[in-house]
């Protein structure tokens, strides 16, 4: 097999360093760098790759207007630089480390070197170092380590970061740096039929889903069969502490709610929502008030009730859209509103120092 990682970016591109495509000996791929006008040119260079074991940096240039890539201007305005790494499933390399920390929900720093000058040229580009900072596991490779010593001391933390530094002999290595984070953990507190599409469309983007219930005959797997976890739960039972998740509350009982609502506000979340109208939302903080668990106005600020982005929707498919939209630019920091009203590029520029 082989991997290709978007490693660098200089003006506009479909996506950003970090993203990824596997593919096959055979040429099945998984997995998109562009928006579809790369990936044929990747999948060749790539079974090319396969083939020699050695690497490939290829860079594709769309700057010019009359730039032609397949017989197709691409008009996009931008350099993409793409990593063409072998891969061997079996090894105990890049995938099985990844594989491991995905299984444990925990992040993976990861340090990629892709090109070189000086004496490190001679080493082949691909990644250097692999960590697990939350238990201390690393993995890295002998001669990067020997060509930057301090390459355990790099990263920084951030989702992605590009560098260039000086290797031991007085040349230059270009790094990606990444954090690459476990899937994000969508908790559905509600079994309910408007609940079945909402779990089906966060899988499709690759969420971990679990959908709490007390009522045994709605959390069941015939009913979620893609979900991660289907749980019949009370909320009064309910102790697992899962980081900053984002909650959705669509029970349709408004005790259930009122004591699922209990439970999530003594935790940590990045988004709590609530299916149904502000008054609802607004009475069931009322009661918890009166009952003593005090919310203050900041807290209260923070709950999505109801939840979802403004666009009409009324089905269990369009709610379900509406609010892993809302999700989704809590997440990304965004306030959810058309990309036309943006000041600026779609995405923050990638910096190369």
């Amino acid at each position: 097999m082989a991997i290709a990682t978007v490693v660098n970016v200089r003006g506009s591109a479909y996506r950003r360093p970090g993203a990824r495509m596997l593919i096959t000996a055979t040429g099945e791929t998984a997995g998109m760098i562009s928006g579809g006008c790369l990936e044929g040119d990747v999948r060749e260079r790539a079974l090319r790759v396969i083939s020699t074991g050695r690497p490939e940096l290829v860079t594709y240039d769309s700057t010019s207007s009359e730039d032609i890539i397949f017989g197709l201007g691409l008009g996009c305005n931008g350099i993409v630089q793409v990593l063409i790494e072998p891969v061997h499933p079996r090894d105990d390399g890049l995938l099985a480390f990844l594989r491991t920390a995905h299984e444990k929900r925990e992040p993976v720093e990861l340090i990629t070197a892709f090109h070189a000058t000086g004496e490190a040229a001679q080493i082949n580009p691909g990644w250097a170092l692999l960590r697990r900072p939350k238990n201390g596991g690393i993995k890295s490779s002998p001669a990067w380590m020997e060509a930057m010593p301090g390459l355990a001391e790099m990263h920084s933390g951030k989702r992605f970061e590009l560098q260039h530094v000086a290797s031991a002999d007085g040349g230059t290595i270009s790094l990606l740096l990444e954090t690459i984070q476990p899937p994000v953990s969508l908790i559905i507190c509600g079994g309910g039929d408007d609940a079945v599409p909402l779990a089906a469309l966060a899988k499709c983007l690759g969420w971990h889903v679990s959908v709490l219930d007390a009522r045994a005959t709605l959390v069941t797997r015939n009913r979620f069969p893609k979900v991660d976890t289907v749980e019949c739960v009370r909320p009064d039972s309910y102790e697992k502490t899962p980081a900053a998740p984002l909650v959705m509350l669509m029970t349709h009982s408004f005790s259930q709610d009122k004591e699922w609502l209990r439970v999530w506000l003594s935790r940590s979340w990045s988004y709590l929502g609530i299916l149904g109208p502000k008054s609802r939302t607004r009475r069931l903080l009322d009661e918890l008030g009166a009952e003593g668990c005090a919310v203050s106005d900041e807290l209260a600020g923070s709950i999505c009730g109801p939840a979802g982005l403004d666009i009409g929707a009324e089905s269990p498919d369009e709610v379900a859209l509406s609010v892993l939209a809302e999700m989704q630019a809590v997440l990304s920091g965004r306030n959810g509103g058309p990309l036309r009203s943006r000041d600026g590029p779609i995405h923050d520029p990638v910096v190369m120092p």
